[in-house]
């Protein structure tokens, strides 16, 4: 940040209110990552309990030339959030209001920086529903989860982010404030400008506030948690459930490393000598969900299985699902470096991308543990490597090439729920087209002709 640019903040910090712009080391060093591995100090932060304050913000960056990256609990994984270019991180932590929720018109209205979990139990306690449930749900931001698009195990049946966001406040570069969308669950006035943003990682503007599209909250869940002897098999079973005319609100998937490092974690005795696990769950009226769990099962069973576990219940589910929960962790434990891709393929590309990850690790020698959202295809693959070994990073770098290009081969691509950010930028040019990428180039000029959103990304 040159003079010019830091007298302009410090005049923009007298006219703000007291202590939402930040100078300090700990401050700026709390700022500069996410969980991924690149990291850079900004040169302030701002801490806005406003729009207002937002707006006045992005006005004088945008006069001055200043980068700006927002950012939300910072709990991303591919450096979406690391401001490569220094200049201000725009916090949006202190925008932590439910403004109202409404049964009647089935909507809540929140500011960008409320916990998406907060959010959930808020909403639950009055007897509705806020679907989207990404796994870091207890510490990620609904902004956050809007400029990622974020999923979850459930996004199988409810789908993703984008399709609870009804309205939206958004702050332009310049400072512009739009109200983009609405409060009905149906809109067709002009363009879907509100959806834009979803999944903009940043680089188009900042959602300060979110309307967002409410369900009734079922009354029952059930869970099957099933053992199996190969992923060969765990395929097979998730067929058998699709073709016996099931949609699962949650199917997942996990590998025999994942289950290895879990078993080691939990000491759990079912994991033992088991090769594959997946986790199904359904939900709805209580007589037709313990109805459906008997013909849940019978359809599992189709496939040989090693065990099975049943979980009626919330408090019996959620049991259930906490060995899925420790899946991340117990790959740690292991001691090795987790590179985690959220590739997606096409759902009949799920064994073929298991018998692949299994090359991978033979061809590269490095540990390839797999576990995901097997009901939309979206599995993390997770390259575990230690990177004190002599060409462990060369080695990484090609399996990463290897997969990326096969899952693009397949139909498929390399994100499916983190984005691009810094980590998949190397891929970004194999992912889309030139025409695509100079269309992408063209809404980022229009909505930021200086360049300061979240710049050195991958647009």
């Amino acid at each position: 940040m040159n003079p010019r640019q830091r007298q302009a903040l410090r005049r923009l910090e007298r006219a703000l209110p007291a202590g939402e712009l930040r100078w300090d080391q700990a401050t700026r060093e709390q700022h500069a990552r996410d969980k991924w591995f690149a990291e850079r100090l900004p040169d302030a932060v701002a801490l806005p309990r406003s729009t207002a304050s937002v707006a006045r913000l992005l006005a004088a960056a945008h006069a001055h030339r200043i980068p700006v990256t927002a950012r939300g609990a910072g709990h991303g994984y591919v450096g979406g959030c690391v401001p490569v270019r220094g200049g201000v991180v725009l916090s949006l932590a202190r925008m932590n209001r439910i403004r109202e929720i409404h049964a009647g018109d089935f909507v809540a209205v929140v500011q960008a920086g409320v916990i998406t979990q907060r959010l959930q139990a808020a909403v639950e306690a009055r007897g509705l529903f806020y679907p989207p449930d990404p796994a870091s749900r207890g510490d990620s931001t609904v902004g956050g989860n809007i400029v990622t698009n974020a999923g979850g195990p459930r996004c199988l049946k409810y789908g993703v982010t984008r399709d609870y966001l009804l309205g939206s406040e958004v702050v332009l570069a310049d400072g512009t404030v739009l109200e983009l969308g609405s409060r009905t669950h149906k809109n067709k006035t002009g363009f879907d400008l509100n959806r834009l943003f979803v999944g903009s990682e940043g680089l188009l503007g900042v959602v300060t506030e979110a309307t967002l599209k409410l369900l009734p909250l079922p009354p029952e869940r059930a869970c099957l948690a099933v053992g199996l002897s190969s992923s060969a098999d765990a395929a097979r079973a998730i067929e058998s459930i699709f073709a016996a005319g099931f949609l699962p609100c949650a199917l997942e998937v996990a590998d025999a490393f994942t289950l290895a490092a879990a078993q080691q974690r939990t000491g759990s005795r079912r994991l033992a000598g088991c090769q594959a696990h997946i986790i199904v769950e359904i939900d709805g009226q209580r007589e037709s969900v313990r109805r459906e769990l008997r013909l849940l099962e019978r359809a599992v069973r189709r496939v040989p299985v090693r065990f099975v576990e049943r979980g009626l219940g919330a408090a019996a589910c959620e049991q259930l699902w906490q060995l899925r929960r420790e899946f991340s962790y117990a790959l740690r434990d292991t001691g090795l470096t987790k590179l985690n891709e959220d590739v997606a393929v096409p759902r009949s590309r799920l064994e073929d991308l298991f018998a692949f990850a299994a090359r991978l690790q033979r061809r590269h020698g490095l540990q390839v543990a797999c576990f995901g959202h097997a009901g939309d295809g979206n599995i993390h693959v997770n390259v575990m490597v230690d990177f004190t070994q002599p060409g462990a990073r060369a080695r990484s770098e090609a399996a990463l090439d290897d997969l990326f290009r096969q899952v693009l081969a397949w139909g498929g691509v390399i994100t499916g729920e983190h984005g691009v950010g810094l980590a998949k930028r190397r891929w970004w040019p194999q992912a889309v087209s030139p025409s695509v990428q100079a269309l992408h180039r063209k809404l980022k000029r229009a909505l930021d002709p200086r360049g300061i959103l979240n710049p050195g990304k991958f647009v």
